[in-house]
């Protein structure tokens, strides 16, 4: 991945008007230009997610929020409350769905497989199922009502690949993927994401108490400096930025065919 080249614009304060509606903009353009009846996007009460409905919001596009728990772990988390209370703010549309049976009955519990793997494999593995799972449930649902799934992956979790393949990484359209997490927060304040969730840490429901940053071994602000100057101000984290996006080459490279 090419530094500075990749960014061709940066959203602080004094812009972040302007840029809103231009984002805004554009998601009405294309549900427009395909012919769509509105949008659906997965809810899962954090900072993304609710920047996403919120410049659905501002376009005025018809966008129903689905919160899909494994079970309790979106109340354990909190991330239930912050999501209706996002939706209780602008009364979006929303559906639940419970994914845990349809987990537990897509998991491997075939001893010597696992047995086999090391305890991050199958740690990775097992948790990488809920947001594959998550997808199927969105795409179902748009398609029942001839909408677009709209995607909240940002420019920071790109650069390192953080996302899991064919889950979250699967959408139709995406008004995040150039905007770094430090953008996404003065996004959040503009359009008014309540606080509760603008102040918490980032985490991508993995696990129970699993943090992004805890997990990637560095700081979204450290990321955000790797995109925007070159450098993250540390030469061992530059070095396992490097390091993840030639893991994760294979998330974003066209799937390998043989031509003869």
């Amino acid at each position: 991945m090419e530094n500075n080249l990749r960014k061709p614009f940066f959203i602080n304060d004094e812009n972040v008007e302007q840029y809103a509606q231009q984002m805004a903009s554009w998601i009405a353009g294309q549900v427009n230009a395909a012919n769509r009846q509105g949008l659906v996007l997965g809810m899962s009460g954090g900072i993304d997610c609710s920047v996403v409905a919120c410049l659905c919001h501002l376009a005025k596009v018809d966008v129903h929020l689905v919160m899909m728990p494994y079970g309790s772990d979106m109340n354990n988390s909190k991330s239930h409350a912050h999501g209706m209370e996002l939706i209780d703010k602008f009364d979006f549309p929303y559906h639940i769905f419970d994914i845990k049976p349809a987990v537990d009955a897509l998991t491997i519990n075939n001893e010597a497989y696992i047995a086999a793997s090391s305890e991050s494999n199958r740690v990775l593995s097992l948790a990488n199922i809920r947001p594959r799972v998550r997808m199927t449930y969105l795409y179902q649902f748009a398609q029942l009502g001839s909408r677009f799934v709209i995607g909240t992956g940002n420019m920071a979790e790109a650069t390192v690949g953080y996302f899991t393949k064919w889950g979250d990484g699967a959408y139709d359209l995406n008004p995040l993927a150039m905007v770094t997490k430090q953008e996404v927060y003065t996004l959040a304040k503009y359009l008014g994401v309540p606080e509760s969730i603008q102040y918490k840490s980032p985490s991508a429901g993995l696990w129970e108490g699993q943090t992004d940053e805890e997990e990637l071994g560095m700081s979204y602000a450290q990321i955000d400096g790797f995109i925007l100057t070159g450098t993250s101000g540390d030469p061992t984290i530059d070095e396992l930025i490097r390091r993840r996006q030639q893991q994760s080459a294979h998330k974003f490279a066209a799937i390998p065919t043989f031509k003869g």
